[in-house]
């Protein structure tokens, strides 16, 4: 009886297990003794499914797989910060690599490799549009949930809240918590800055009349920095390189080489 039980057990189908390997890039060595849970995405958003411990290679089994037919997602937590592992439909859910880092207050090598701003002057306001590709070659994540990360200018009477989207290498978009700093038009995101490329999406609406200066400043040191308008709207200042157009928009490209601005900005965004 014994062993017609054991056959039967035998028979029956497994259940598909998520394996894997954590890893500490910071320093080398496998991440022990961590929690990595496994999430599953359906109707009701996001699901926690199950989770397992790391053991002391860095290796973890989560049993539970569910047979949800959408994407599955790994999710780490080390010195505070999260790392995601997305596992898209087919993809091999057995020795799947995950590397997470150890994080710190401090910048170290992180630098803005590209800081965009865009200028939608209408109706007696000007919309910004700001974009920062932030580098960070090193091993370390930047983290200060405190002080925030990125600093960023705003002018006085802007109206609203700032739209304010932080994009990690690991992920998609997800809205950041923006704070002011101890200088009253220097706000913060509070973001952390992975290995990788970072990217962060700032709107914010400000009053402004046509043809009248428009004074702005650079709070972050960039590699790059441009001042673009939009096709129909004329933007001229001083310390601006025209850098042409953008084919497909035709928006009109200026490389500024300062740390603060005075742009005038004349005529509409064509339709």
């Amino acid at each position: 009886m014994r062993k017609l039980a054991s056959l039967l057990i035998l028979a029956l189908p497994a259940l598909a297990a998520v394996t894997g390997t954590v890893t500490n890039q910071t320093t080398g060595r496998p991440q022990a003794n961590t929690t990595v849970t496994l999430y599953k995405f359906g109707q009701g958003g996001m699901e926690a499914a199950d989770s397992a411990q790391t053991d002391g290679q860095g290796n973890f089994s989560i049993a539970k797989d569910p047979a949800a037919p959408g994407p599955k997602m790994l999710r780490i937590e080390i010195d505070g910060v999260t790392y995601n592992k997305m596992l898209p439909p087919g993809t091999p859910t057995t020795g799947v690599p995950v590397n997470v880092y150890n994080a710190s207050k401090q910048q170290g090598t992180v630098k803005v490799s590209k800081h965009m701003l865009l200028f939608e002057p209408a109706g007696g306001q000007v919309t910004v549009n700001e974009t920062l590709l932030i580098k960070n070659d090193g091993k370390v994540t930047w983290s200060d949930p405190q002080n925030g990360t990125i600093r960023f200018y705003l002018p006085a009477g802007v109206s609203g809240t700032v739209d304010a989207k932080g994009t990690a290498p690991d992920g998609m978009p997800v809205p950041i918590p923006t704070d002011k700093t101890a200088k009253p038009d220097i706000y913060t995101a509070k973001f952390e800055i992975k290995p990788g490329e970072t990217r962060i999406d700032l709107t914010y609406v400000a009053p402004y009349t046509t043809g009248e200066p428009y004074l702005g400043k650079i709070a972050t040191t960039d590699d790059n920095t441009y001042l673009i308008a939009p096709s129909g709207v004329t933007l001229a200042g001083e310390h601006l390189a025209d850098m042409g157009t953008e084919p497909r928009t035709q928006a009109h490209i200026y490389g500024l080489s300062d740390a603060s601005y005075k742009i005038t900005l004349t005529g509409t965004e064509a339709a």
